[in-house]
Formats: structure tokens, sequence, C-alpha cells
């Protein structure tokens, strides 16, 4: 994937010289005032100014807040010009266009990107100074809140009530060489507006804590689609055609049917659940004219998918047999990730005579899941229902149990969690989780580092500021000296506060606890409030999505509860070219790992794809928190109100994939989950047995449950699943596509259990999940 040997065309050659006669945009997006914006905006200044380039700042306002003040260093400052607006007296800011030309400085600094300029000024919006500036080859940088984009605008006044005063194009961030997002929890805004340092924002409805998540929500959201169309045009670039997933894309495969608009809500449902695409096809035969009936389910089926800004297309059909390699086309074109169906009405006679579609297809799919919807209407009625129970006033006075009360107790004294959270090692998560630990200590509260790994990086070791550093304990492991965060220690001088570093580290062998992780919930329990880091790829749902971006399988991992725990998790973001820039400039690994890492695992598509990865995950987690909290709240809109996902494994190497996706499904619809295996055989050997206790562990790390049967014969595997399932009143089986071995698709092999399981399992729905090793061009 090297950057540098394809061929420009005459049109890139042209863009790229008109690019370099004009200054680049960096955008910084935060959810709110108060998000940090400026601040990081005026660090990125001093930083630029400190290697030499050339900068100002004009009409910034740093609301006196003391640590943006402390940011403007000695940047210089280029007057603004100033007004009153009219209506209200208040004092305005306006770009000195004249004067900043003559200056002609290399960057520009400036705050409020959706500001109106006063009556009578040059152009009417700084949006128009800012692109007067760039084509004078000034480069900016400069500030701007998600609500004040057009698009979002009405979605934010839709969800929270809150007015944008000025908007901004919806394209505006196309036009930016670089957006970077500014993360912030609502409980960090919220302490922000309590010690004085938002004043003239008090009562604001946007400072509502489930309006401040909403907006926040929307932030990650926007720069996870503007992350994925980079990504996009990167592959385009490198000539790379295969999806990878991060972007949910939703295909429903319905037909002009009573049925048809209920596959298309459940497709919407699901995708808007999963954050995201939805696309419909319909096949219809050219030859043949629509019946009154079909016209009309046409009709209904077009205005749902614009309702629900799907896309929706007919496909051409000729014979029912051309449909598997129509649709598994359209989704290799289209880059599907799910493709949503009915499961076959056909007997088993019915299949073999006529050939089965849903067969068909899994033969031609490659790295797309295949959800097959159980029409239980005239069982269950409608399907959407909300999340969260409604609630009882019945269970207001019950009295609670000595056990209630103690797990109650615990959860009052149990310390405050919080996690920095990011795309890659290097972004600064670190440098600031140390900065939250200095202004925590200059407002007299007891914080100490608990353990840091600084990797040499000047600016992380500068930040460690007045903070004291809790000495670590030795350990002898194979007659080497190793180094561990001393828990006991901690734990005897018991600060308020302990910054942890690598929340995934493996502890070395010998240690009381295995994992870095369980040290961290032994100090939380002891009501220690820890602040602490981690990378997004060490999240143990993600393993397998990490490996197929990266082709590296992160070996520590922590399960997905300590995150769903904490109290606040953040997300430090950073662009993937800014990173490898950081990277070279030797302020991540040492001079003699820089190529390597850059080759590897620092790529522009790996940091790109895992980027997008980091702002979908935490946008997730911040919708979990809302629907906690509220269901309202929550954007993705409401689900089942029971959900039992019944998970099918072997024991091969897709089992933990297969059990890893069903704690993702799980979780999503907060649903019970359960992991079944069927052992075929008499006696098991000692290598399944380490097999299936190492997939028995993965589940309970995970919350699930995790269950073993016998069977004598591979044909009874089916029909013990499906028993079981109806034992645990399963609503969604997931399982793995069979292996596409041509002497394992009859009804004697391997590929015959998830063809039977599918056929008893009509009345659920059933997640096929897909095979990435799987190449259909080799059929």
């Amino acid at each position: 994937m090297g950057d540098g040997f394809k061929r420009k065309s005459p049109e890139d050659i042209l863009k790229m010289i008109t690019k370099l006669q004009q200054g680049t945009l960096t955008i910084y997006i935060g959810p709110v005032s108060g998000s940090g914006k400026t601040y990081h905006m005026l660090r990125e200044g001093n930083t630029l100014r400190q290697q030499g380039i050339d900068v100002v700042i004009c009409a910034v306002s740093t609301m006196q807040r003391p640590e943006t003040v402390e940011q403007l260093g000695e940047l210089e400052r280029i007057p603004s010009i100033h007004w009153h607006r009219q209506r209200d007296g208040m004092e305005m800011k306006d770009l000195n266009l004249e004067a900043l030309l003559e200056r002609n400085p290399e960057v520009v600094l400036v705050d409020g990107l959706a500001h109106r300029n006063r009556e009578g000024a040059f152009h009417a919006t700084r949006l128009e100074d800012i692109q007067y500036l760039l084509q004078h080859n000034i480069s900016v940088i400069t500030t701007v809140n998600v609500y004040e984009l057009e698009g979002y605008t009405q979605l934010a006044r839709k969800l929270t009530g809150v007015a944008a005063e000025h908007t901004v194009p919806a394209g505006t961030l196309e036009l930016a060489d670089e957006v970077k997002l500014i993360d912030v929890t609502p409980e960090t805004v919220l302490a922000r507006l309590a010690e004085g340092h938002l004043k003239g924002h008090e009562g604001e409805a946007v400072f509502r804590q489930g309006n401040l998540g909403i907006l926040r929500e929307l932030a990650l959201k926007l720069v996870a689609e503007g992350v994925n169309e980079s990504l996009r045009e990167h592959r385009e670039e490198m000539g790379i055609t295969m999806t990878i997933g991060i972007m949910e894309r939703v295909l429903v495969s319905t037909q002009y049917h009573w049925n048809g608009s209920i596959y298309i809500r459940r497709g919407q449902q699901i995708a808007k659940r999963l954050n995201g695409d939805l696309c419909v096809v319909t096949f219809r035969d050219r030859k043949q004219v629509l019946t009154k009936e079909a016209a009309v389910f046409r009709r209904n089926m077009i205005k749902l998918v614009e309702k629900f800004g799907g896309a929706f297309e007919e496909l051409s059909m000729t014979h029912r047999r051309t449909i598997p390699s129509t649709l598994a086309r359209y989704a290799a074109q289209h880059q599907i990730t799910r493709i949503v169906m009915g499961h076959s009405r056909h007997t088993r006679w019915q299949e073999l005579w006529q050939g089965s579609v849903i067969n068909s297809l899994l033969h031609r799919l490659q790295g797309v899941d295949l959800f097959l919807l159980a029409d239980r209407t005239e069982l269950d009625g409608e399907r959407v229902l909300p999340a969260k129970l409604p609630y009882t006033r019945s269970t207001t006075y019950r009295r609670l149990s000595e056990q209630e009360m103690k797990k109650q107790i615990g959860q009052i004294r149990r310390g405050q969690f919080k996690v920095y959270i990011g795309a890659a090692p290097g972004v600064g998560k670190t440098y600031m989780m140390l900065r939250e630990g200095n202004d925590l200590l200059r407002k007299g509260i007891d914080v100490r580092i608990g353990l840091l790994e600084t990797h040499n990086r000047a600016g992380t070791m500068e930040q460690i500021g007045q903070l004291s550093v809790i000495p670590r304990m030795s350990r002898i492991y194979q007659g080497v000296a190793l180094e561990e965060m001393d828990t006991q220690a901690i734990l005897h001088l018991c600060p308020e506060v302990v910054l942890v570093d690598e929340l995934a580290h493996t502890n070395v062998p010998g240690s009381i606890h295995q994992k870095r992780y369980e040290d961290v919930l032994q100090l939380l329990d002891a009501g220690i409030s820890v602040i602490t880091t981690v990378n997004v790829q060490h999240l143990e749902s993600l393993n397998d999505a990490v490996e197929h971006i990266t082709g590296i399988r992160v070996r520590e991992t922590v399960p997905d509860q300590i995150l769903q725990m904490a109290d606040e998790v953040q997300l430090i973001d950073v662009a993937p070219r800014a990173l490898r820039q950081r990277m070279r400039e030797g302020k991540i690994y040492a001079a003699a790992k820089v190529e390597q890492a850059l080759a590897n695992f620092f790529r522009i598509g790996n940091l790109i794809a895992l980027r997008e990865l980091a702002l979908r995950e935490l946008a997730d987690d911040v919708d979990e928190r809302l629907e906690a909290q509220e269901r309202k709240s929550a954007l993705r809109g409401p689900w089942r109100r029971q959900e039992v996902v019944f998970v099918c494994v072997s024991s091969d190497k897709q089992a933990e994939r297969l059990i890893r996706r069903g704690f993702r499904t799980a979780y999503r619809l907060k649903a019970v989950w359960h992991v079944h295996h069927v052992h075929v055989g008499r006696a098991m050997s000692d290598e399944a047995k380490c097999q299936l206790e190492v997939l028995k562990q993965l589940t309970e790390r995970l919350g699930g449950q995790f269950h073993i049967h016998h069977s004598r014969r591979l044909s009874e595997v089916p029909v013990i699943l499906t028993s079981k399932a109806a034992e645990a009143k399963a609503t969604q089986l997931v399982v793995g596509q069979a292996k596409r071995l041509w002497w394992l698709n009859g009804y004697r092999g391997a590929g015959s259990v998830v063809h039977r399981l599918v056929q008893l399992s009509r009345h659920m729905d059933v997640l096929i999940v897909a095979d990435y090793n799987y190449d259909p061009s080799g059929m």
C-alpha cells in the first residue's frame, strides 16, 4: 500500500498545482461552546510557531477561560474590527482582512466559522473571509460547533430544541484539508459551567446533560462520515475494492408484497441500530406488467424508503435462479456489509428440485453477512417496541434485600472511572490524562501517577508537572528484572485519583492480577478514582475487525464491559496524516522503529480505518448511555422489548469471531446471550478440551453463557441446537458460513449443518456471519 507508486492523471496534477497556490484549511469541530476547540487551536498555533512557522491570531475569543488564555502564549495578535450588534448591543469581532493581507502570515487562527459580519463588510460571512485568505496563500485554522452545520442544525433542533444563531453550508467540512474532532464528555462541560468558565451560557438549553450527549454523538457521527469518505477515496486511489465493514451498509432484498414494508422497516431498524446506511432492492421481470396490487405496494415501499433516507433500486430478473448472482454482484459493487431478506418459504424437497436462493447466495458472497428475518407478525404482532422496560411505580417502595443494599453501598463507595480512548498509539491520550491530572491537582485534589509510559516523548514528559509518581515494583521473571505498577503501594497511599496508562497491558507472570485492568478494578473497589488510557484496537469484541483492517492480531485486549462501566469515556482524535508526521518526527517511537511502523501498522489506510472505528465505537457508547438514561434521547431508535441471542459455534478459528459478533449483537439489543457447541463423537481429545476452554473463557469475559452438548452423529447437531434454542426462548440465531467445499454441501457434510439449522429455525431471525477467507472466484 505504498502511497507514491500510482501514476497521477492530468486532472490530479492540475488539482495538486492549484492546491499549491492556496493556503490549507483546518477545522476544529466540537459538540458545543466550551468543548475546548479554541484551546486546542491555540495549542496547535504555538506548536507551529515553535517550528518556525509564522502564525498570528485574529478574532479569537478565549471567554477568559484560564487554560485557554494561557495558550495565547506569545502568539501575535492582529487587531480585529469590533462592532456592536444592533438588536442586543453585544460586542462582535470581524476579521481585519486588510491588516491580515498586509501582514501576510503563513497561518491565521480565527474562532467562530459560522460568524456573520457587520453590515457593509467586504464579505457577509466569516467563511467567505477565510476562503479569501486561502486564495491569497494564507492558511487558516478555525472552529465550529456541530449544530452550526446546515443539515445537522435541523436535526439538533429536532432532538434537543437547540437552535443555531448562524450556520455554515453543509459541504463546508469538505473544503477543509483536515477536520479535527474535539470530543468532550457532558460531565466535563457541566463541570466547566459550574466553575464559571462558560460565563454568559448559564441556563442555556444546550447545556442540559441529555442535550450535551446528543450533540456529542452527532459530532462523532459527522466526523466518522467524513473519515469514511476519505477511506473510500484512499481505497480508490490504491485500487482496493473490497470493503472492511467499518461503515455498515444494510441491503434489504424484498418483493412487491404485503410483507415488503415490514422487511424495509426492519432493515431500517437494523441499519439505524448499527449506525449504517440503508439500501433496498426489488427484483422485477420487465416483460410482465405489474398487477394493480403490486403497483400499490411499489408506491408505498418507495415512499417508505425515501422517508428513511435510503436508496431504492429495481433489479431486472429473467429467472429465479439469477437472483443470487445479481444480488451478490450488487452487494460487491455497493460495498454492502449485510443483506436482509426473508426466510425461504420453500419446503426441503422444493429447494432440492428448484434450488435454494439462500444457499446459492451464500456460495457467492464474500465478506457480507446474511440476516434472515422471521415472519412472526401473526404470533407477536408489531416488532418495534421500546428497548427500555416501562417504569412501574410498584417497585418504588419495595424494601431492598441485604445483597441489594450492599451492592448499592459498594457503588456509592466505588471510585470514579474515566477512560481516554484513541485510534492508535501517539494520538495524545497520555498527554491529556496528565493535563487533567494537573488540573485536578491545582484544585486541591490528591492526584498521583500510578503507572506512566512516556516513551521518551518530550511533550508528554513536560505534562508531568507537579504530579508525584508512585514508584513501580520490580519483579524477576526468567532472570530479568521487570517493572510493574505497585497496586499495593497505591492502596496503602490511597490517593483520591490515580493515573494509570495502557489499560490493556498484561502483567508479568506471577503478579497478583494477570491484567492491568484487573488492578484498576481493585483500585476502584477501594474507592480510588482512576483515569486511564486505551486504544480502540484493544477492545475484545473489535479484535477481528482490527485484524481484518491491519492484518495484525492484537494479543492484549480488555473486555468491552470495562469500557461500559466507565463513568466517562473521551476520544482523543488525530487525523492520520498528522499522526504519521508525528511518527516521522520521532514523537511516537524511537527512530529505529519509525520506518517499519509507517510501512505496517501506521499505513495511511489502516489509520483512516481505525480512526473511523474509534469514532463509531464511541458514538455507539454515547448512544447506549443516552438510552440507559432516557429512551427518547437515543438516536438509534427503539428495538424489541425482549431479545435472546443464541450463538452456534464449532471449535474452528471462526468460533471466536462468532462469539464476539454474538456479544456485539446482544449488547446493542440489550439481550441475554448464550453460546452453544455440540461435540460430535464419543471421546473429546485434550486439544479439543483446551480449545473449548478458551472459547468458554472468552464468552464469560464478554458476559455470555457457554454450553457444551454431545452427539453421536453430525446429522443430529441441527436438531440439538434448535431444541436448545427453543428452551432458551431464542429470538435470534447467530451462525457462521459453512466452508465452501463442494463435497461438504451435501446432507452428510458440515455444510449441511448450517443449511439444516436455517431450515429448522424459520420462526427465528438468523444471522449468518460472513467467512472472510472464502473467495467466490475460486468456485
